[in-house]
């Protein structure tokens, strides 16, 4: 299994498409109606997409093969969980299931996607960057624990550590596709792009630089897994992050807990060489929450 792509609503789709392509090196994909899709280098159709609308994640989609979807659909209807079948009209196609998480959370789960040709990056002269795909996406939780549980038990996703203000969870051997933040109330946290490597992070950082935005944390590098960050307020509202190396774990790996998890006085990163504005992010983490605008059907039923 595999992140793909988070889908947002907001009121400036277009505004919003052209400061990710523009500014922070995504590539526009396709535009269906008032609906914007931009991808990355990578072979996923798209990353991102923009529908216009009020603000509020429409779902972060996941992609995954027959057998993992079947048992998706075991479970979430075991469980009893909000779901849906669904019939993807979006880039890529497939076929799966919609699932609201117990904190309002909307995760598709599609099969049968096609991929496109990747992107050749740009050169180091042109000091552009481009992202290559989506490596996390992050939730704001009221109970980060509970979540943590509740997508191991019936998601069939793991905890790969805790943290103080995290608890990071995987779907593969990537140490997090996800995480929950323990923030007393549920909304997107950030979205992380992956980039080729260190330089490109680096790069990132200069191009944005060049245009007047300055990281709100950042760069640096994460203690759970070991990934290099640089993360900013984007102009329409979230919080995204240029990221690269998250660690590859093992099917054994051992959760780490808190105490594992400590930095000296004044640190909170490896690094310590960056400040983080802590009121700027909290701001931008609440803006967007979750909205389902469909009603539950029986797993068992046949998409329209």
């Amino acid at each position: 299994m595999k992140l793909r792509s988070i889908e947002l609503s907001l009121p400036d789709p277009a505004a919003a498409a052209a400061f990710m392509v523009d500014i922070w090196g995504l590539v526009s994909a396709e535009v269906r109606g008032s609906t914007h899709y931009l991808r990355g280098s990578g072979v996923f159709p798209y990353l991102v997409s923009f529908q216009p609308g009020d603000e509020f994640v429409r779902s972060t989609t996941f992609v995954c093969e027959g057998d993992e979807l079947a048992g998706l659909k075991t479970r979430v209807a075991a469980q009893g969980w909000p779901a849906r079948p669904v019939v993807s009209q979006d880039p890529g196609g497939g076929h799966g299931i919609e699932v609201e998480l117990p904190e309002g959370e909307l995760l598709r789960f599609l099969e049968e996607t096609s991929n496109t040709a990747p992107i050749a990056g740009y050169s180091k002269a042109s000091k552009r960057v481009m992202p290559v795909k989506l490596t996390h996406v992050v939730f704001n939780s009221a109970d980060a624990e509970a979540s943590g549980h509740a997508v191991e038990e019936v998601l069939g996703f793991r905890v790969s550590d805790r943290t103080r203000g995290m608890v990071f969870v995987r779907c593969n051997d990537s140490h997090h596709s996800t995480a929950f933040a323990r923030a007393g109330f549920a909304s997107l946290n950030h979205i992380a792009f992956e980039m080729d490597d260190l330089d490109a992070v680096m790069r990132g950082i200069g191009w944005m630089r060049d245009h007047g935005f300055q990281p709100a944390w950042g760069p640096g590098r994460h203690g759970p897994g070991d990934n290099v960050y640089a993360y900013y307020i984007a102009p329409f509202g979230p919080v995204i992050e240029y990221s690269t190396a998250v660690e590859k774990v093992p099917a054994d790996y051992r959760t780490g807990e808190p105490d594992d998890w400590t930095w000296p006085e004044h640190r909170i990163d490896q690094w310590g060489v960056s400040d983080k504005d802590f009121a700027g992010l909290r701001v931008a983490e609440e803006r967007f929450r979750f909205r389902r605008e469909w009603e539950p059907v029986p797993l068992a039923a046949e998409p329209a």
